[in-house]
């Protein structure tokens, strides 16, 4: 038997080639094929009728396959000329909605009213959403409203953000004299900061050291020094969270950034060794750095202190052999120690962010990063509606931090670097959105990496 479209061929057995093209009926073919199992008769004597119901049967079964299983293929490039004609009315109904977005704001303008109304925008999204039909579509028209809204207002602040007062930071094309100024740094004389504020300040700068961060930030904010210098990141250990949580509580402002490729040598007393050594002091910080050398060497207590340099000065003063310090070879010169070994860090390119502060709301002419902190509402989305302000005003992110905050458990502070100058609008324009929007916002500071 051979089947075709809309014909079937039959070859009985002693018989010649029946072929029929009769419609289909609804009979069933096992039914068929039962009662001809059942005849004693030769099969050549069938009825002309058998076959036709046979025909028939067999045609129900192929039609049916081609109802189910083999749909007509649409037309893809007439789909997509379809699309585009529908793209092209949501770009113009978009244009439309945006200079309606203008009229808005130019009326907030004039009243004083904020950007940012919540309750409007809920109301209009429950509306919007009861104007679905696909119930699979409600979740991607609030997203999609969302959006909208939100584009809306960023080109609403960037309208009204000029009218607005201007940032309360003065401009400089260069820092006071380094003659008349003093500077504080964390730790003891030969430490990692000291080094890095005379690679920012020249060596000839009038300083002092501070046994703390908290003690740097101290002497900024009661004016006994112009500038301090604290570390805030290392690239293999991260940030330094007393810093950003200084920061917040202190009003300094970061005027100058200075990185420092970071080489612990482990120093002793002059005449001592590595087998000499039971305790190795060193800052918290660098002690997770040489993690690899405290791994190896498990018969040495690893033993934090206040400062790389202070550590230095420790065993410098106690003439115990067999303790050591992991410092910088700048700190064992300064104190007379013998390195021991060189190249500690368990990371080769292993580097140290410092900061510079100042009391003062100043940044210079040719500053390109920019610092700030912001809290959040605590719910869904938050955090994705005030970075989509950088996306936005098409600033470049460099860095996050999150640190929590006192009080309200679970909710975070976040600490956002991103390039750019206080000067230029779409700063001015994200700052202004931001902090429309943001629980609080502070602006730690702009500044230039040298």
């Amino acid at each position: 038997m051979n089947s075709y479209v809309g014909i079937t061929q039959i070859r009985l057995y002693g018989s010649k080639l029946i072929t029929s093209s009769q419609p289909a009926t609804t009979s069933s073919p096992c039914l068929l094929f039962d009662s001809l199992s059942g005849l004693n008769s030769s099969i050549t004597t069938y009825k002309m009728q058998s076959v036709k119901i046979l025909e028939h049967n067999f045609n129900v079964l192929y039609n049916n396959r081609n109802k189910k299983g083999e749909k007509k293929m649409p037309d893809l490039s007439k789909t997509r000329e379809k699309i585009d004609s529908v793209d092209r009315q949501i770009v113009a109904l978009f244009e439309e909605r945006m200079a309606l977005a203008k009229e808005v704001a130019e009326y907030k303008i004039q009243t004083g009213k904020p950007v940012l109304d919540k309750n409007r925008e809920q109301q209009k999204i429950q509306s919007l959403k009861g104007l679905v039909q696909n119930e699979y579509n409600v979740y991607p028209v609030e997203e999609l409203f969302t959006q909208i809204m939100s584009i809306s207002r960023k080109y609403q602040y960037s309208l009204i953000s000029p009218t607005k007062e201007e940032l309360p930071y003065h401009k400089l094309d260069s820092l006071p004299s380094k003659d008349t100024s003093t500077a504080v740094y964390f730790g003891e004389p030969g430490s990692y900061t000291q080094q890095a504020m005379n690679d920012y300040f020249g060596p000839s700068v009038k300083s002092f050291s501070a046994s703390t961060f908290q003690s740097v930030m101290e002497a900024v904010h009661n004016q006994k020094a112009d500038y301090g210098v604290l570390p805030i990141e290392n690239s293999s250990t991260g940030g330094i969270d007393d810093i950003y949580d200084l920061l917040v509580h202190y009003d300094n402002n970061i005027i100058g950034e200075h990185v420092l490729k970071v080489d612990h040598v482990l120093a002793g007393l002059p005449g001592s060794s590595i087998s000499d050594l039971k305790k190795v002091y060193s800052h918290p910080q660098g002690i997770l750095q040489c993690k690899n050398f405290f791994d190896s060497h498990p018969e040495i207590k690893a033993v934090p202190y206040n400062s790389t340099s202070a550590s230095a000065k420790r065993i410098a003063m106690e003439h115990d052999c067999s303790n050591g310090a992991i410092i910088s070879p700048y700190a064992a010169k300064y104190y007379n120690l013998s390195i021991l070994q060189t190249h500690l860090n368990s990371e080769y390119t292993n580097s140290t962010r410092f900061i510079v502060i100042a009391k003062e709301k100043i940044f210079l002419t040719n500053a390109n990063k920019v610092s700030i902190c912001f809290e959040l509402p605590h719910k869904s989305g938050s955090l994705y509606n005030i970075l989509s302000h950088f996306i936005y005003n098409d600033l470049n992110m460099t860095k996050i931090e999150s640190r929590p905050i006192q009080g309200k458990p679970w909710e975070y502070r976040f600490f956002v670097d991103f390039e750019g100058n206080l000067t230029n609008p779409g700063v001015k324009n994200a700052i202004y959105g931001i902090k429309e929007e943001a629980v609080s916002l502070k602006i730690l500071g702009n500044f230039q990496t040298i």
